[in-house]
């Protein structure tokens, strides 16, 4: 597979997306080569220490949910000059992933339980709005605890505010701390609100509001997303490899 074969792929894949968030920032390659890519890695973030270990585990290709962060002052720089040298392609996309039908948020529900999807994550007036899903059998709040642990790989902070049965789920994985995000959830009737960041004002009002809570990371929230991309890329490529690229558990 080449770039250009891997661009006009995900051209397909969410097309309209990519022409609404155009010229926005929130996809694109942050290196080029004109190598074929028979080795694709796959992470949220990227930095300096991952494209050591995409170029250990020899990856001609990254695919990322974020690009590295203009405000982690200099590390852009450092990881577009390290994927020069290493000759690594790099394509990241935010938030047309976040929004696709198997981006971040359905990603992770799927892998709760069998889901019936009320309503997908979307993006309107410059802000994005929670995605709503229906198990189709109902666990208890510490059953969900347990299956986003073991999804995410990770110890999740949880908050039984609410009810001990749990059906509808509202979700917006990395950065959903908003109150407005939690209201949204309560207005939706649901049972839970899931998410991959929190501030103080999150939980208060999770509390004051009488709902559930569960916060994992923002990393592991989201990687299942590009997980999901990742498969996309192989059922159309089937003899490429797709290969994990590890992220610490630092949130």
């Amino acid at each position: 597979m080449y770039l250009n074969q891997f661009h006009a792929m995900i051209g397909s894949l969410v097309g309209e997306l990519l022409i609404k968030f155009k010229d926005q920032g929130e996809y694109g390659f942050t290196n080029k080569t004109q190598r074929e890519c028979k080795r694709i890695g796959y992470s949220t973030n990227i930095t300096p220490e991952l494209i050591e270990q995409a170029y250990e585990k020899k990856i001609d290709l990254m695919i990322t949910h974020h690009d590295a962060w203009n405000f982690i002052y200099g590390m852009k720089d450092e990881c577009v000059r390290r994927l020069k040298a290493y000759d690594i392609a790099h394509f990241f996309i935010h938030l047309p992933l976040d929004y696709a039908d198997f981006g971040t948020g359905q990603s992770l529900l799927n892998e709760i339980g069998q889901i019936q999807m009320i309503q997908g994550s979307y993006y309107v007036n410059g802000e994005s709005r929670i995605g709503i899903g229906e198990l189709l059998e109902t666990i208890t709040f510490n059953e969900l605890v347990t299956r986003l642990k073991l999804r995410c790989n990770e110890e999740v902070k949880a908050w039984n505010f609410g009810t001990q049965s749990i059906q509808r789920i509202g979700i917006l994985t990395g950065a959903g701390d908003g109150t407005k995000h939690v209201r949204e959830a309560l207005e939706a009737q649901c049972d839970v609100y899931i998410t991959g960041e929190k501030t103080l004002y999150t939980i208060q009002y999770a509390e004051f509001s009488k709902i559930n809570l569960i916060v994992g990371s923002h990393t592991f929230t989201e990687v299942l997303g590009v997980r999901s991309l990742a498969n996309k890329v192989r059922e159309s490529f089937p003899e490429i490899e797709i290969v994990y690229i590890e992220e610490k558990h630092m949130e």
